[in-house]
């Protein structure tokens, strides 16, 4: 019985430079191909989908930006409308195949992903099955959801995963720096509160939070100000505070992604260093993995 090809992934390879190159060493079935082609980006029928998915996603996304232009949408309620369905179709069509192909379907459609692609179509298909005209306003607004198909646009992006590493890496000190914050817009607040008064504009602690809010991060939007002496003293500390932090949270993000680029998997064989995404060592070929 012949062993399905995606099965190899499991191999210990030696005598391959990738796994890609392994699958097409057998002879795959029309699955093990479609496998290849919808998840191997490093070849090139992969890379080819993934162009071809790309400039799809961008050209419905730009659809949906343009649908919403009240002229546009009067104008050409029809050519949109075929647009999507065709778009959808697409998308439909390329969901089921990423199932269908993938060794574990459950843990694809549970995924990040496998959520992204089932709500960049469910929005076009609700409108069909909940046709009823007491609740077409409301659905139509879930339409605004096909807009999460640019999130896909993320899959094609290999330093995505270095801001990723990164992300996750900073998550610890920006939640610290993000509580500080917080912690200094309440107390700011609350003593602007109490020192200008419902009078001036500040008629709760909330309401006084929200102009420390804006005022610390340096928006300043007018519609609370401060008009005693003290209370502008106080406004000038806060707007100094602001400008002084608001490079705190991009220096942590910026050495963290550093960190990320420069990361490297160092060859247990021959002690030779490899870029962190590499399965095999360039030097001996040992397997990284």
């Amino acid at each position: 019985m012949r062993i399905p090809i995606r099965n190899y992934f499991r191999l210990k390879l030696t005598n391959f430079e990738s796994e890609n190159q392994l699958i097409l060493y057998f002879m795959p079935s029309f699955r093990d191909k479609m496998f290849v082609v919808i998840f191997g980006t490093d070849t090139k029928a992969g890379k080819r989908f993934d162009i071809v998915l790309l400039w799809l996603i961008l050209a419905s996304v730009l659809t949906v930006i343009l649908e919403s232009i009240p002229q546009l949408e009067q104008d050409f309620t029809s050519g949109f409308f075929i647009l999507e369905l065709f778009f959808t179709g697409v998308f439909t069509i390329e969901y089921f195949l990423r199932i269908w192909v993938s060794p574990k379907p459950k843990n694809y459609i549970f995924s990040f992903w496998g959520v992204v692609d089932l709500l960049a179509v469910l929005p076009t298909y609700l409108i069909f099955i909940l046709p009823n005209i007491h609740f077409l306003m409301a659905i139509r607004s879930l339409r605004l959801l096909r807009v999460v198909r640019i999130i896909k646009l993320v899959r094609f992006i290999k330093e995505a995963n270095t801001l990723k590493k990164a992300l996750v890496s900073s998550i610890y000190k920006t939640s610290t720096f993000l509580f500080t914050i917080l912690a200094v817009v309440i107390i700011m607040g609350t003593i602007m509160y109490v020192v200008e008064g419902a009078e001036n504009g500040f008629t709760s602690i909330p309401q006084s939070i929200y102009w420390a809010i804006i005022t610390i991060t340096t928006v300043g939007y007018g519609d609370i100000v401060p008009t005693t002496v003290l209370g502008k003293f106080i406004s000038s500390v806060v707007m100094i505070i602001g400008y002084s932090i608001i490079a705190v949270p991009t220096a942590i993000f910026t050495v963290e992604v550093a960190r990320a680029g420069n990361e490297q998997k160092v060859c247990a064989k021959c002690k030779h260093q490899n870029n962190v995404n590499a399965n095999f060592c360039n030097n001996c070929g040992n397997d990284l993995k």
